[in-house]
């Protein structure tokens, strides 16, 4: 019984290793002349269609209960797939990886804004604490001081990520607990890639992509490879296995693990791409992370009796990104 707790621990960071790759096999895509939009639908096709497998087996027997969950994947599918996963993509034009990154997870924050403003659940002490945290940290990774200079174009694609990302937490609470993961991360990256091949031919968004080599890890290499990584990788592998951790684990253990995703994206990013944030970069993200945790945290306490109503943020083991 005691290796089920090493067992999820494990898949729990498998996955956040795997999905942390995603910046790196991006960027290779995106230098050799692909757009984001094209680079995501690769992606979230090829994983899409991998997964539908699983989830056809998975809902054996459920099928009206996909049919009664038809909008909260279309709407998963829209935003935290497409649009997380296409400004995540774009703010990689113009930020390091582990900056873009640290920009996504600030959705965490704005799910707590979201819930205050428009539902009235006063946000605890410790998740005002964590908020100010993250919002403190996020000073420091802009470096607003100009020692170093942030593209504000690339800043604003990170904040587009944090929004989907949000919006997926957001939805991840309202779905039938009876719809199996798997097949809500299926459908849900079909949905988002139709959508976005409708708005690439319809010219709304650029496609654009390249079948010769790339440049990964300073070699050149097949296009394929980082198609392969970002599919198989960073969505396939990822998505299983925080499937199957988080049901050892549960949602809010394994969501703190899956905090360390920002930690090995940094790392990755550094051994592969010789990407590495400034001190004061590392600083505010370790503020971030630090912050997010302690929302989490709170979300943890929040099962107990409280006088004052919890902000109820999903776990991050099945992100749409």
């Amino acid at each position: 019984m005691e290796s089920r707790p090493a067992a999820g621990a494990g898949l729990a960071l498998l996955s956040a290793v795997t999905f942390a790759t995603s910046g790196t096999f991006a960027r290779s895509l995106i230098e050799a002349g692909w757009s984001a939009e094209a680079a995501v639908i690769a992606r979230i096709s090829v994983a899409a269609l991998v997964l539908a497998i699983p989830a056809v087996l998975s809902l054996r027997g459920r099928w009206a209960v996909l049919r009664r969950n038809t909008l909260p994947i279309g709407m998963f599918g829209l935003l935290g797939v497409a649009l997380a996963q296409v400004c995540f993509f774009n703010a990689l034009r113009y930020l390091p990886v582990g900056v873009a990154l640290l920009l996504e997870y600030l959705g965490v924050i704005l799910v707590v804004g979201w819930m205050w403003l428009l539902h009235g659940q006063r946000p605890r002490r410790l998740t005002v604490a964590g908020s100010a945290a993250a919002l403190v940290g996020l000073v420091f990774v802009l470096d607003l001081t100009g020692s170093t200079s942030l593209d504000p174009v690339g800043v604003l694609w990170g904040l587009g990520a944090a929004i989907g990302l949000a919006g997926y937490f957001v939805l991840a609470g309202q779905v039938d607990p009876r719809l199996p993961s798997v097949a809500m991360a299926s459908g849900g990256m079909a949905v988002g890639a139709v959508v976005l091949l409708l708005a690439g031919f319809t010219s709304l968004l650029p496609l654009r992509a390249t079948f010769g080599e790339v440049t990964f890890a300073g070699q050149r290499t097949s296009w394929l490879l980082p198609i392969a990584g970002l599919s198989l990788v960073a969505a396939v592998i990822a998505y299983l296995s925080g499937i199957a951790g988080n049901r050892i684990l549960g949602p809010r253990l394994s969501s703190f693990v899956g905090l360390t995703e920002v930690l090995f994206a940094v790392l990755i990013a550094w051994l592969l791409l010789d990407e590495l944030p400034t001190a004061w970069q590392l600083f505010g993200g370790a503020l971030i992370v630090a912050g997010v945790a302690l929302v989490r945290l709170d979300e943890l306490r929040g099962s107990r009796p409280s006088l004052e109503a919890p902000v109820a943020v999903p776990a991050l083991a099945a992100k749409g990104r």
